[in-house]
């Protein structure tokens, strides 16, 4: 009897027994383990992180603004140098001024050579203290008659003395009296003499002030300060000057509190404010 050979069909694929495998055997080909990813860093406490999308991303400055960018920093850039260049030409201006100023002060020194007036207390009466009680409580309203001397010893300044002047008497510390310098135009190489009437109202010592008065007056010799403040104006050939406040403080001692008081001793200080 004869075999039958039966043709194999070239399209089915010959099955190999090294790649054929079975359902059941997985374990002779273990899964290769994925990569572990990279952890995400994890921001410090109290920052915020911010994601933006790509598309929203563009150069700074954007392409389309890189000429104007350009065109906006050559003018800052050129801006600089002219701040600086009118600055400099300022502080030489100021300095120019300056100088020109010293000059002008230093002509005018030299043609009228000025120099400071000069203050004094000529004579002095006293009323109205009475010191022959015991009693420190006493009220007092003195009346104190001031002679003052003035000298102007330049040669082409004059001094016009304004009002809204003050003069005023103190003993240790305390005021005694007060009033006012009359308005008068001292001319050059003057020597004006005016007397001006000082009046106190309600005057009431301490304890300790009334004996130091009494132990002064004991001795013969009674401190006084006299104050005086007067606003004056400059006349420097035909141009006046802004006004000028004179200060003169005197220590003035003399023997007795009465209208017949001889000044012992006498020295005054004189200053000037400018403005």
């Amino acid at each position: 009897m004869t075999d039958r050979v039966h043709p194999q069909d070239d399209s089915a694929p010959l099955a190999h027994p090294s790649t054929t495998s079975s359902p059941n055997n997985s374990s002779e080909f273990p899964k290769r383990p994925s990569p572990p990813s990279p952890e995400k860093p994890v921001p410090p406490p109290g920052t915020y992180v911010i994601q933006i999308p790509k598309d929203t991303v563009y150069r700074v400055p954007p392409p389309e603004n890189a000429k104007k960018y350009q065109q906006l920093s050559r003018r800052k850039s050129n801006r600089r140098p002219c701040c600086c260049c009118c600055l400099c030409w300022l502080l030489g201006l100021i300095v120019i001024l300056i100088v020109l100023a010293g000059i002008s002060a230093g002509v005018l020194y030299l043609v009228f050579r000025p120099e400071s007036p000069k203050y004094t207390v000529d004579d002095v009466s006293i009323k109205g203290i009475n010191l022959t009680s015991s009693s420190s409580s006493s009220v007092i309203s003195p009346t104190i008659d001031v002679e003052v001397r003035a000298e102007n010893p330049n040669d082409k300044i004059g001094i016009y003395y304004e009002k809204d002047s003050s003069v005023r008497v103190y003993f240790s510390d305390v005021k005694l009296c007060d009033g006012v310098l009359p308005k008068f135009y001292q001319p050059s190489n003057n020597v004006t003499v005016f007397k001006t009437t000082l009046a106190g109202s309600g005057i009431e010592f301490t304890e300790s002030v009334h004996k130091s008065l009494r132990s002064a007056q004991s001795q013969g010799r009674v401190p006084l300060e006299l104050k005086l403040r007067a606003p004056v104006k400059i006349k420097v050939g035909s141009v006046k000057t802004w006004t000028i406040t004179v200060k003169v403080n005197c220590d003035i001692t003399v023997d007795k509190l009465t209208a017949e008081a001889k000044i012992v001793s006498k020295k005054c200080d004189y200053d000037v404010d400018l403005w």
